[in-house]
């Protein structure tokens, strides 16, 4: 051990080959996102409000999924490490049976209730029923997209959790491509096809998901991965296994729920600070943003994949030392990722020109604070993934989810209700609680909950031979 804080560079080297394809996946992802930001904010501020406002419903169904999936995740790469088919399988059912549960309300709030859900996103705005009326056009369509990529999703989460992250990474090349033709195609009407404005970017993202869920199908089928189930009567899914993930799932879906419940009221009170000016300002940075915070994906599949392996394999002691290599890494791969964020106000004005002058102020200025904040998100990222590499669901559930019921969002009502501080200045208020947030998660993660063997407290056993098909 020459080195207690800082692994070799073969280590590294291994790290990033896991993150680095999964980063390159997500910016891939989120340029598809800024070409729609770009393409419809040259129909107004009030279309790219519409577009936002209902992208947060499809926002809070994806995290739901990949929550659902993170969950499964820590035990498929647990039960790989183990090299144990059957446990794969049981965690692949789950993600794809829970994942199929989560359709329902995405359905509903999509077809049934859009206007009055959505409604709530913009409460005050002096904009808000010419926005609304763009956002049920668009929600209604994405509707389409719910079935293909849940199951999308699942295929390529647990590809990864095997750390098999190139064939995620190049089908999300091919849907990109799909997606940005289309787009270019249906928004404005070019080459003879219809212009259709919002429904023209809603119909580009339906094809290209589609398209998405074909490749990984066949994929799935062809090559038949190790977590593959064959639809047949010999397959039960294990209840008590199914007990565990869910119980330390839940955990982890009340965590990240309370995180997309702050941000969805968080919005909705920016929303409420103006006209469509300040809906579309914000939802261009993040739309920028998400540019640099491709940063998170990739650090925290990287860190549960290496750890998991590990813990998997028994190897306890091993684990301890990646911990503290893996977050020393994070630190200084945030460090980075914050002048990435700075570089990355140049473009703001050439990508969304077309808003109004007050939009591309508070865009620029909110990239330029989420940029500050990199060094610490990241880390935080990390903490997370360490926990739950070796099931410790608890800590988020707890640490963060609980200052965010107790703190933040009290903070968020009193600083809307009780000043007039614009969008940005309330942002950097509630986000400064994430410091405070590391240190509790630095003495939680130092009790070492998570240095735990999973595939042992499961036993190969309890899952019949092992080779469950």
């Amino acid at each position: 051990m020459k080195n207690k804080i800082i692994g070799n560079g073969a280590f590294y080297k291994s790290t990033l080959a896991i993150a680095v394809p999964i980063m390159l996946q997500q910016l891939i992802q989120s340029m598809v996102s800024l070409i729609d930001n770009f393409m419809v904010s040259g129909l107004g501020d009030v279309s790219m409000s519409g577009v936002n406002i209902a992208g947060q419903i499809l926002f809070v169904f994806l995290i739901f999924t990949n929550t659902i999936c993170m969950a499964g995740g820590i035990f498929l790469t647990q039960f790989f490490g183990a090299k144990d088919k059957g446990g794969m399988q049981q965690a692949f059912m789950f993600k794809l049976l829970m994942g199929f549960a989560a359709l329902i309300p995405f359905l509903l709030v999509c077809l049934v209730f859009p206007r009055q859900i959505l409604s709530l996103m913009v409460i005050g705005n002096t904009e808000a029923p010419l926005i609304l009326d763009e956002a049920v056009k668009y929600i209604r369509i994405m509707s389409l997209i719910g079935l293909p990529m849940t199951v999308s999703v699942c295929i390529a989460s647990s590809l990864r959790d095997m750390g098999k992250v190139r064939i995620p990474l190049m089908v999300t090349i091919v849907a990109t491509l799909t997606n940005t033709m289309f787009n270019y195609l249906l928004i404005y009407g070019n080459f003879g096809f219809p212009a259709l404005g919002v429904r023209g970017a809603a119909y580009a993202t339906v094809i290209a998901r589609t398209v998405e869920f074909v490749i990984f199908a066949v994929i799935y089928f062809k090559t038949k991965p190790a977590f593959a189930v064959r639809p047949s009567r010999e397959f039960v899914l294990d209840k008590k296994l199914t007990r565990e993930i869910l119980k330390k799932g839940a955990l982890m879906l009340f965590c990240e729920m309370t995180w997309v419940l702050s941000e969805t009221i968080t919005t909705a009170i920016y929303n409420g600070r103006g006209g469509a000016d300040v809906v579309s300002g914000m939802a261009s940075s993040f739309a920028i943003a998400n540019l640099f915070f491709v940063a998170f994906t990739g650090i925290y599949s990287s860190t549960s994949v290496i750890l998991g392996k590990t813990l998997g394999e028994g190897e306890l002691e091993k684990a301890r030392r990646e911990k503290t290599w893996l977050l020393t890494g994070a630190a200084i791969f945030g460090l980075l990722m914050m002048f990435v964020g700075f570089a990355t106000t140049l473009i703001v004005p050439i990508v969304f020109g077309k808003l109004s002058p007050n939009a591309i102020a508070i865009s620029r200025n909110m990239v330029i604070l989420m940029s500050f904040f990199m060094p610490v998100w990241v880390f935080f990222n990390a903490q997370q993934a360490v926990a739950r590499a070796g099931g410790d669901t608890k800590m988020g559930a707890y640490a963060d989810a609980g200052m965010t019921i107790v703190v933040m969002l009290p903070m968020l009502f009193v600083l809307g209700r009780y000043t007039d501080i614009g969008p940005v200045q309330m942002y950097l208020c509630v986000k400064l609680l994430d410091v405070i947030k590391i240190g509790i998660f630095h003495f939680w993660l130092k009790k070492e909950h998570w240095l735990k063997n999973l595939t042992k407290e499961q036993s190969s056993a309890m899952l019949g031979n092992g080779e469950l098909t």
